[in-house]
């Protein structure tokens, strides 16, 4: 099981849709997508808006998607072919308190992604892309935190511009990191596709390796 996180500097960059794009693009590797969703004082962290996010014991709350014409960010993951849709929702600092359900459920997957900048500070993915648009000035604290962990960079391009709107963010975080430039109407190009794939693969087929070379003890 390989697992991929997508995260992003600013809200309605477009995670969502490079998520969607992925599962849709790369349907044979049967995913197990999650939307993580922090809420606090009755605002969603996604967009800032009032939101239904907040549980009735506010602590934590993992349901599964079961309709994929809602219109939610996890029913398009399931409509966009993911074996199984997940939101996880806590509330704000508290996505600690959720890893334990999340990685029982990562372990039943045959590989996972995940829309998430937080959750780098919890799990090693194998493949971690970050979404940055030029053109944006707002930079998230998560994405800044873990932008030099990022293995490969998405840039908008619409935003793509010689010098970056973000303020103290040092673009030396990115160097030597590939970097993809999306395609018309933030589409995902065969480049794009083809990085993850061969990510996703070679982390399985290195799973495999280690299975195939462990030899359990046995006493003389």
């Amino acid at each position: 099981m390989a697992i991929v996180v997508i995260g992003g500097h600013s809200r309605n960059i477009g995670k969502t849709s490079v998520v969607s794009s992925l599962i849709s693009r790369l349907r044979d590797l049967n995913w197990t997508a999650f939307k993580i969703t922090q809420y606090g004082h009755g605002f969603c962290t996604a967009d800032g808006a009032p939101c239904d996010c907040q549980t009735d014991d506010h602590t934590i709350a993992i349901s599964a998607e079961r309709d994929p014409n809602t219109g939610t960010d996890s029913a398009r993951f399931l409509a966009a072919g993911a074996a199984r849709s997940l939101w996880v929702r806590t509330r704000q600092g508290m996505l600690a308190e959720a890893m334990p359900r999340i990685r029982k459920e990562l372990a039943t997957a045959e590989n996972a992604i995940l829309e998430s900048n937080s959750l780098i500070q919890f799990l090693q993915p194998d493949l971690y892309l970050t979404v940055l648009d030029y053109g944006t000035a707002d930079f998230k604290d998560s994405a800044r935190l873990f932008l030099d962990r990022a293995d490969a960079v998405l840039l908008r391009g619409s935003g793509v511009e010689l010098v970056p709107r973000w303020a103290s963010v040092s673009l030396k975080l990115l160097e030597g990191k590939p970097q993809f430039v999306m395609g018309p109407s933030e589409s995902l190009t065969e480049e794009i596709v083809a990085f993850v794939r061969g990510a996703v693969e070679n982390a399985n087929r290195g799973r495999g390796a280690a299975a195939d070379e462990w030899q359990p003890v046995v006493d003389p």
